[in-house]
């Protein structure tokens, strides 16, 4: 088996317009929308709501650094 085809050559991407950018900052986005508006209900923090928006961040996290490593992303 080759070397070759075991990996996926890397693109030459510009200042992060790379999946594994979009994978990483589009969650955490939203993550943090979702944290925000946990803090603003009626009634106190929503504390699920900025359980919830924590773990989707260290979720991107880790997508965003396995496609990196997969050659969907800037090195």
């Amino acid at each position: 088996m080759s070397k070759s085809g075991d990996q996926r050559t890397p693109r030459d991407y510009h200042h992060g317009r790379s999946p594994a950018a979009w994978a990483g900052t589009i969650p955490v986005t939203i993550a943090f929308l979702i944290g925000s508006i946990a803090f603003l209900l009626p009634g106190g923090v929503n504390w699920l709501l900025v359980g919830i928006s924590a773990v989707i961040v260290v979720l991107s996290l880790i997508a965003a650094i396995v496609l990196r490593e997969l050659g969907y992303g800037q090195k």
